[in-house]
């Protein structure tokens, strides 16, 4: 697993699966309440735990922010949970209803589009994301004071990602979600329009580079 330092306060995590030609992605972003933006897949979570204890020393984490029900974005919950118990885990009210099936019985803090976690050093700005083949209701999150929109797997690249970020144009990466990543087409042209009205400076993908736009 390869571990990043995008900004001041902002760590990239990344593990590459050749299988797939795949990158793996999930952040760190501190402050007196720091959040976990994923915890990927269970192996990658188990290594993952190590690296966040070494950045944060005697700091706590407090959430364990996730987009969607799927093994990568929140397959690792448990172990990142065993070893953060104080963490709250935040998404949407159809993935906490999936992981309480499978009995996770945590605090969650469950977030509708057009709701925010605000502490006094970020604000996540919750969007609708209606995600994978059920168009299950997930959460997108834009981060108001850094302006960075991480976007699971709804903006992402294949194959080996660079380690520094890489430039994009924002308009055209959103013209690019395709059927595949919501199937819906409303659905599809109603995102589309909330992102274009983003003032985003970066965007942390799920899978892929870290973008400037």
């Amino acid at each position: 697993m390869e571990q990043i330092k995008i900004l001041d306060d902002l760590y990239l995590f990344r593990t590459m699966n050749q299988d797939i030609n795949l990158t793996f992605n999930q952040y760190l972003l501190l402050g007196s309440r720091p959040v976990l933006i994923h915890t990927g897949n269970v192996q990658q979570a188990e290594e993952l735990v190590m690296k966040i204890k070494a950045i944060l020393g005697k700091a706590e984490l407090s959430y364990i922010y996730f987009s969607h029900f799927e093994a990568d974005e929140c397959g690792g919950l448990g172990i990142i949970h065993s070893q953060f118990p104080q963490a709250k885990p935040v998404c949407s009210q159809v993935s906490a209803r999936q992981l309480r099936g499978f009995g996770f019985n945590y605090d969650f803090v469950v977030k509708a589009p057009g709701e925010w976690l605000e502490t006094p050093e970020y604000k996540l700005d919750f969007i609708s994301y209606p995600a994978e083949m059920h168009l299950w209701e997930g959460l997108l999150a834009f981060e108001a004071q850094r302006k960075i929109f991480f976007s699971s797997d709804l903006l992402l690249r294949m194959g080996v990602a660079s380690a520094t970020p890489v430039e994009a144009d924002w308009h055209q990466e959103i013209r690019d979600i395709t059927p595949q990543q919501v199937a819906s087409p409303e659905a599809r042209h109603t995102l589309q329009q909330t992102l274009a009205a983003l003032p985003v400076k970066y965007v942390a993908t799920g899978h892929g580079p870290f973008l400037t736009v």
